[in-house]
């Protein structure tokens, strides 16, 4: 019969781990309040908060979702902006990446729409496009056209695909004669 002997500090591993969780946990719960605090009671704090949550290295949902509303109270296109970028790398937030990349479009400049176009995975093209042209910029016209046409697609610069997964998006000009 072979006994292995066991090790005090194997037992105590699983606990020393659990409690790492348990005050990393702790923390940004703490992190989060003293966040939601500030989306809450500070106007235009939006920025301030996304920094704060990324040098947390993570929140809460209901964080996420009081800066949102921070950000629509004050109709901030440079915290739509990051959101929505945070919310491409994390499809999960509880927030509504669309509504404030209209944000950024409808009230944003135009380096923050060329910005979207270029670092959305699928940015809305024509929507960017149209609100562009409309501002008579031609520095930012020349900017997004010389874009589209190395890019004709618009894809962001997330769509670096292996090769391996070449086949899972489809140009829409591919199969419609009309583009």
């Amino acid at each position: 019969m072979n006994h292995q002997a066991t090790d005090p500090l194997d037992a105590q591993k699983p606990a020393a781990e659990q409690a790492a969780i348990d005050k990393r946990r702790a923390r940004l719960k703490n992190e989060s309040t003293r966040i939601i605090e500030i989306a809450n009671n500070e106007p235009h704090s939006a920025l301030k908060c996304i920094h704060q949550l990324s040098v947390a290295g993570g929140a809460t949902e209901a964080t996420y979702i009081a800066i949102e509303q921070r950000i629509v109270a004050d109709q901030d296109p440079a915290g739509a902006y990051h959101l929505a970028l945070l919310a491409q790398n994390t499809p999960d937030l509880p927030i509504d990446a669309r509504q404030l990349i209209e944000l950024v479009v409808n009230k944003g400049d135009n380096q923050q729409c060329l910005a979207l176009l270029k670092n959305l995975p699928l940015p809305p093209v024509e929507l960017i496009k149209a609100q562009i042209l409309a501002s008579d910029d031609g520095d930012a016209i020349g900017q997004i056209n010389a874009y589209l046409q190395i890019n004709p697609e618009g894809y962001g610069s997330h769509h670096t695909l292996s090769s391996g997964q070449s086949d899972q998006i489809v140009p829409l000009s591919r199969g419609n004669s009309n583009n």
